[in-house]
């Protein structure tokens, strides 16, 4: 799992070089990141079902192997196109890993140790962020941008034996498989970012948005309607009548919205305007993510004390301050220091929503469904980094047209550096009005929760942290 979260901002550092390698727009760089996304979004909650039918341990053995030669064909592409589509086999991989790894964590420990696991879990994935653009920017700069891809070979061929070893096989309740359902779902998942990106590229008044965006809603409805319909569903709708599930996946959206975006733009922002090298770049975002690895196994002990929605809308509120606090001192000549403090500010927030926010959603459900709920919020986390890095595009693109369009104007056109940092700030503002909307929805999550909407015998339980043992 750790291998698969440091995917996912991995590139960010090496993006400039791979541009450069392969001479391509911004529009066609983000999907060298939202190949790997869109993919792994779209294909959770199939990922989910899959562990949940045949087995979450074979299910995650499978995911590896196919992660490990994805990642053997990323390193070897020699074109941008060959690459997307390693990026998106990879992606696949990932999906069959995440969802059943947090389930086989939480079922390896015993109750009164799964917030804690949740913690951990939620730990190594910060690990994972943290470390993804330091790496991608440490390999760039010394070796080539395909050593990103090649080190996970290694690793994967190592963790195969070991998992086989240590990870006992287990099965859920529901042993469906909704294919319509899924199809469904991953259809509009990609169209909707497919139609978002060329937005990006075309205005929001093309043929490209408008049919990617019209042909996710459709889908999505359809999504709907059949799932109200069939048997048995992809996800069981009792879960959609639960607040805490609900509104925890809204505060995952917002959050992964902001961060990815965010982390995105101001990587290339230090190695652009600030003039960084990838791994000085990536070294030098360690105040924002690594401190989520501080933070989450400490913010795991108040969960039961003071409740997942409280720490969410903490965090939420601490991200979109430190937001705000770059949109408002980013410059072309400024220091590296005077973005230390927003950064750490940044980090704190994000540790306390990625150990609250798992933990709340699992601590919603019955024991039986821990996979699926899962599955759905690591679903609408990746969507939400999806649309983050595709929705800031569209607003950096405008900002730093309409900044070069100003220059011209006036007898002196604005420098490269001058617009790119206007367009960062329109990206950034954009990330600080969505990422605060997860405070308001992180504060209406009530502490207690009557059991029945868990599928539980017992008269009440805690929503906000993982089932405790039950008398």
């Amino acid at each position: 799992m750790f291998m698969v979260a440091l995917d996912n901002l991995v590139v960010t550092s090496a993006l400039a070089k791979i541009a450069e390698d392969f001479g391509v727009r911004q529009s066609t760089l983000q999907w060298v990141v939202n190949g790997y996304v869109l993919a792994f979004a779209g294909l959770l909650l199939a990922g989910a079902a899959l562990g949940d039918r045949f087995g979450r341990r074979r299910v995650f053995l499978l995911g590896i192997a196919l992660f490990t030669v994805a990642s053997a064909a990323c390193a070897i592409s020699g074109s941008v196109e060959t690459l997307v589509a390693a990026r998106v086999l990879q992606g696949a991989g990932a999906a069959m890993i995440l969802p059943v790894s947090l389930t086989l964590a939480v079922a390896a420990v015993p109750e009164k140790q799964r917030n804690m696991a949740v913690g951990v879990w939620g730990g190594v994935n910060g690990l994972g962020i943290a470390l993804g653009p330091l790496a991608g920017g440490l390999v760039t700069e010394y070796l080539e941008w395909n050593w990103i891809f090649w080190i996970n070979v290694p690793i994967g061929l190592l963790v195969l034996p070991m998992a086989l070893w240590a990870i006992r096989e287990s099965r859920g309740d529901d042993r469906s498989i909704d294919l319509v359902g899924g199809v469904l779902i991953i259809g509009s998942v990609v169209a909707a970012v497919w139609g978002i990106v060329g937005a990006a590229d075309h205005g929001w008044g093309s043929g490209r948005a408008l049919t990617g965006i019209a042909s996710a809603a459709v889908l999505f409805t359809g999504f709907v309607f059949y799932e109200r319909r069939v048997a048995e569903p992809l996800v069981p709708l009792r879960m959609y009548r639960v607040r805490a599930f609900m509104l925890s996946n809204v505060v995952a959206l917002t959050t992964h919205f902001g961060v990815f975006g965010s982390v995105f733009f101001l990587a290339q922002f230090m190695q652009g305007p600030m003039g960084y090298t990838p791994f000085e770049a990536g070294l030098r975002t360690l105040p924002w993510t690594a401190v989520p690895v501080v933070v989450v196994p400490l913010a795991s002990l108040l969960i039961e004390r003071v409740g997942g929605g409280v720490l969410q809308a903490l965090g939420s509120g601490m991200q979109a301050a430190a937001l705000a606090w770059l949109a408002l001192t980013i410059a072309p000549g400024m220091s590296y220091g005077a973005m230390i403090p927003a950064f750490i500010l940044a980090g704190i927030g994000m540790g306390l929503v990625f150990a609250a926010n798992p933990a709340t959603v699992i601590g919603s459900v019955a024991d039986a469904e821990h996979n699926k709920a899962s599955g759905v919020n690591n679903t609408v986390r990746e969507l939400g980094g999806a649309l983050g890095i595709a929705v800031l595009t569209t607003l950096f693109t405008h900002g730093f047209t309409s900044s070069r369009a100003a220059g011209s104007g006036t007898g002196s056109q604005a420098t490269a550096a001058e617009s790119f940092t206007v367009g960062t700030q329109h990206a950034l503002w954009l990330g600080v009005v969505v990422v605060a909307a997860g405070v308001p929805a992180a504060l209406f999550i009530r502490r207690a929760l009557d059991s029945t909407a868990r599928g539980t015998d017992t008269t009440r339980v805690t929503q906000d942290s993982l089932p405790a043992a039950v008398d």
